[in-house]
């Protein structure tokens, strides 16, 4: 697909090189020559030095060609021009980067009044993530399945744990409770498991299941539950904003620190978020950390501009604690590194907004009309998690999965049939309208055919 890309900030770039390595064909506007430049040659895409939202630049792109144009400069107002001169001049689908928390009630208003293919907020969708992992905090990970009838959980299995040396075909008599474990990361490899497969101390693993099921199933296997009752936050950014939105339309009985250094921005959270306990200080400072309680916080979310900060506070934290630890990183160079630190859960904006993307633009580029609906990489990137509808494809529907020959590494997690969740067995079969949940090593998977051999 020809997809345009207006500015190659920290969003920008991530999603031109996670598309670019899908195959589409990018091209990248900027009016910074320098920044440019620099993610032309990183990662091999054409390059438009100009304003994105001007008629002239977007036509030099190629506007009228696109299938996409993604406007993720740092501007909010210029991502809605763009989005609109793209849809007068082309005829192509739209998506923009929203972050102010002012347009939060105006997103459905100006979706379809600028006739928006998507509206992107890393900042709102990272928050999300972090208030699902502060609701189950046993959990490293949570993503969510066709509106959250299903949750997707990676968790690390302790040493002891009743799931050590237990066979997966053993697992529902052992364990009695409704659980398919569709990936095991152990070390550097991440493989997707057979009935064979045995869990061992350390391993980390992916698991699909009802939310009622998530901590009936930590219980069992010996991972403490013990709900939040305080968090501490460092950062008054956007993000904080957003989880104390959520924790507070969510109704958890959860009492909020923020620490944030700017003093307007502390006045302004004060007056927005009054559930919250705001404090003007500096969150690297250990006396300040100490005096307000890093100790015994049940959870500590370090999520300042700067990714080395945070990954000192995590640390800081884990030392001095228990908390539950949320670490926001932008950069994923270091993927590897940290990975091995005691960070918790790290989240990474840009990396949800490009799995979004990716989701739509795999969906367009769909024939059958077995869309991916949701999409996820798992497993550090070495895996993929997706969510299809069921077309009328004669080859995949109304024949049972004993029957059909699946592509090495690709396993059918669940079945959403009229509100219903089907953990599948040989016996089970495919209907049009259903929503199926598959995962594999195998990337760039845009169809359910694509899971046949």
């Amino acid at each position: 697909m020809n997809i345009i890309v207006v500015g190659c900030g920290k969003v920008g770039l991530t999603l031109a090189d996670q598309l670019n390595r899908e195959g589409h064909d990018l091209t990248i506007i900027d009016n910074n020559e320098k920044a440019l430049r620099h993610a032309v040659e990183s990662i091999d895409v054409m390059g438009i030095h100009g304003n994105g939202a001007m008629l002239q630049t977007q036509s030099e792109a190629g506007i009228q060609n696109a299938d996409v144009l993604i406007a993720a400069t740092s501007s909010d107002e210029i991502n809605m021009l763009c989005c609109l001169i793209a849809k007068k001049k082309g005829n192509c689908s739209t998506i923009a980067r929203i972050r102010d928390p002012q347009y939060t009630n105006e997103i459905g208003y100006l979706r379809d009044e600028l006739n928006l293919a998507m509206v992107i907020n890393p900042e709102m969708a990272a928050a999300k993530e972090a208030e699902r992992l502060l609701r189950f905090p046993s959990a490293m990970k949570i993503d969510s399945f066709s509106r959250g009838r299903l949750d997707l959980i990676r968790t690390k299995i302790p040493g002891g744990s009743l799931l050590c040396g237990l066979r997966l075909r053993d697992l529902p008599e052992k364990i009695g409770v409704n659980v398919l474990i569709c990936a095991i990361r152990r070390g550097e490899e991440v493989r997707i498991p057979g009935g064979d497969d045995e869990i061992f101390g350390g391993d980390e693993i992916n698991f699909i299941a009802d939310p009622g099921d998530i901590t009936p199933f930590f219980q069992k296997i010996g991972i403490k539950y013990e709900p939040v009752r305080d968090c501490m936050i460092v950062g008054g950014g956007r993000i904080s904003y957003y989880i104390a939105k959520y924790v507070e339309e969510s109704r958890l009985r959860m009492k909020l620190k923020i620490i944030e250094s700017n003093r307007e921005r502390c006045d302004y959270l004060s007056d927005a978020l009054p559930a919250a306990t705001i404090i003007n200080g500096d969150g690297v400072d250990q006396e300040l950390l100490l005096r307000e309680g890093i100790e015994t916080t049940d959870a500590f979310c370090s999520l300042t501009g700067f990714d080395e900060e945070n990954i000192m506070l995590s640390l800081y934290a884990g030392k001095l604690s228990d908390a539950r630890l949320i670490t926001k990183i932008n950069r994923i160079a270091f993927e590897n590194v940290t990975s091995e630190m005691n960070l918790g859960s790290v989240i990474y904006p840009k990396q949800i907004v490009a799995e979004s993307i990716i989701q739509y633009v795999r969906a367009l580029k769909n024939s059958l009309g077995s869309n991916v609906e949701t999409l996820y990489r798992i497993a550090d990137g070495k895996a993929e998690a997706l969510e299809f509808k069921v077309g009328e494809d004669k080859a995949l529907i109304r024949r049972s999965f004993s029957e059909l020959r699946f592509k090495p590494n690709v396993l059918v997690g669940g079945i959403i049939r009229n509100h219903k969740v089907i953990t599948p067995g040989g016996s089970d079969y495919m209907l049009p309208g259903d929503r199926v949940i598959i995962v594999t090593t195998n990337t760039g998977f845009n169809d359910l055919k694509d899971i046949l051999a």
